[in-house]
């Protein structure tokens, strides 16, 4: 089996999370509002992408994000419900093309495109010095 031959448009998951304060920009930088951090919106739909496409790949390979682009729409404070969603748009090669957002109960907080490549775990470690 490829490490991809499973994949496929339309692939999709959703991630859900309750903002903690360790989630909000407040917590990571001294002096900002105690509300969802951006980076923290990036993660859930990162992680949101890998699950989307995790169960299509072989044992051998995983996907790393290495493209992504967000609007951050709305702020949302801690105790907010947040639902990271991601859909495979295109796959070209060893690239997997998403639409991402995040929503929290009220409204689309967050937008954007994402890109993932498919990678040999093991080969991938090798290339970088990663130790076990």
């Amino acid at each position: 089996m490829n490490a991809f031959d499973e994949l496929a448009v339309g692939m999709a998951a959703e991630l859900n999370v309750v903002v903690t304060q360790e989630m909000t920009i407040g917590y990571l930088v001294d002096g900002m509002p105690r509300v969802y951090a951006t980076p923290m919106m990036v993660l859930h739909m990162e992680m949101a992408a890998g699950s989307a496409i995790a169960s299509a790949l072989s044992v051998d390979s995983v996907s790393v994000g290495v493209e992504i682009n967000v609007r951050h729409l709305a702020a949302t404070s801690i105790g907010s419900s947040i639902r990271a969603i991601a859909q495979v748009t295109k796959i070209v090669s060893r690239n997997v093309f998403f639409k991402i957002e995040a929503w929290n109960a009220e409204r689309r907080i967050g937008e954007g495109t994402h890109r993932r490549r498919i990678v040999n775990i093991c080969e991938f470690e090798r290339r970088f010095g990663v130790k076990k």
